[in-house]
């Protein structure tokens, strides 16, 4: 027995004492069990260490209780009137909650929470989810029963709780009763942890959008069933660009590439256009064209220093390939460098603007211009805008 399993409760759909509709939920070929209860069937299938029970003041807690424990009818009657009332607490639910404890042999907690209709009560339940539960523990959702927009916010819970409090949300089901099977009378068991595979595919393009780093597709795409060893080398290929290295990235990239246009595992092929997208720099010809592009990226993203640095490399691979030579040595690009700061007043601001954002600026800087431009946001992106069409139109 391992994890906790968070089961919500809604009101019953049905008259007041007969609760859910009995209903044959099949979970695999081996595994098939027919309660009104889908939260019941999920605890024996998962055999959490945990069961916590979530519902609001006007939950079914009396019919549940009444049909799950063997409870004293003074128990009983008190809790109904509770739950007529709408008045149900978590001290009046202690008592059920400690005999199913003992029937189910895991811990049974109960939690009464408000109906989430607002921004402000919807942030105070994910608060108190988290509260329940130890950083780095394993969680499942069942959201079969609960109201209707509570399945919506169980999977921004499960999206907060996994990135603010580090808790695995193993997966979030649904017993489907609307697509039972006509012919068995089975009702399927939906794992909806797509979804939150999903999410971390988004996560990840919002990640990629902001710092440029494509390593964190790597992950992604081996648990999507990309043999490790190829997607690895989009991890590589990041490490390289993003420490001043775009020829190793790009020769990283293009070995890639084939893997990632190929293949076919299904959140692969529904990101597979963006993805591509966002490495596709490495497709240009020449190196000052990548570079230059790698430039226009960074400064998109307002990483100022990679996009000055990119747009001085590209600068000094253009002036390299004019003069005919390699453009990957060190002794002509220096020299091109070299010559760009004496002769091209723009270039030479550009390596001063790159020069001061590397090792910041000194209080007995003579170059106020520079001073002046790194003083604003504003100001730097719009120099770095005009330096790179007059550099390059």
């Amino acid at each position: 027995m391992s994890g906790t399993l968070i089961s919500f409760l809604g009101k019953s759909q049905l008259d007041s004492r007969t609760g859910y509709r009995t209903a044959t939920y099949r979970f695999d070929p081996g595994f098939v069990r027919e309660v009104p209860y889908f939260g019941m069937a999920l605890t024996e299938y998962l055999q959490p260490a945990r069961l916590i029970l979530v519902g609001t003041a006007g939950s079914m807690w009396d019919v549940f209780f009444e049909r799950e424990t063997a409870g004293s009818d003074e128990a009983l009657l008190g809790l109904m009137d509770a739950v007529s009332r709408q008045d149900v607490t978590e001290e009046l639910l202690a008592e059920h909650a400690a005999r199913l404890s003992e029937r189910l042999d895991c811990l049974v907690e109960c939690m009464v929470i408000s109906f989430a209709r607002d921004e402000a009560e919807q942030a105070d339940l994910l608060g108190r989810l988290a509260a329940k539960l130890e950083s780095h523990e394993q969680v499942t959702l069942d959201v079969t029963h609960a109201f209707r927009h509570l399945p919506m916010l169980a999977l921004v819970a499960a999206r907060y709780l996994t990135r603010v409090r580090g808790i695995a949300v193993e997966n979030i089901y649904y017993g489907a009763l609307t697509m039972e099977d006509p012919a068995t009378g089975e009702t399927p068991v939906l794992r909806l942890g797509g979804l939150l595979r999903m999410m971390d595919w988004v996560d990840a393009l919002a990640t990629y959008d902001k710092d440029g780093d494509y390593g964190v597709f790597a992950e992604l795409l081996t648990n999507d069933g990309m043999e490790p060893g190829r997607s690895s080398l989009l991890a590589k290929a990041a490490y390289f660009e993003r420490t001043g290295n775009p020829v190793k990235a790009r020769e990283t990239l293009t070995s890639v590439f084939g893997s990632v246009e190929s293949h076919g595992g299904a959140l692969g092929n529904l990101f597979r256009q963006e993805l591509r997208e966002r490495i596709s720099w490495h497709r240009r010809t020449s190196r000052h064209e990548w570079e230059l592009e790698l430039s226009d990226a960074y400064l998109e993203r307002r990483d100022y220093l990679r996009a000055a640095t990119f747009l001085q490399e590209a600068w000094v691979s253009r002036e390299v390939f004019t003069r005919k030579a390699d453009t990957n040595d060190y002794k002509e690009r220096e020299s091109a460098r070299e010559h760009g700061r004496k002769t091209d007043g723009k270039f030479n601001i550009l390596s001063k603007l790159r020069n001061a954002m590397t090792h910041g600026v000194r209080k007995d800087d003579k170059d106020k211009e520079v001073q002046k431009t790194l003083n604003g946001e504003n100001k730097l992106r719009l120099e770095l805008a005009a330096i790179r069409k007059r550099l390059f139109g």
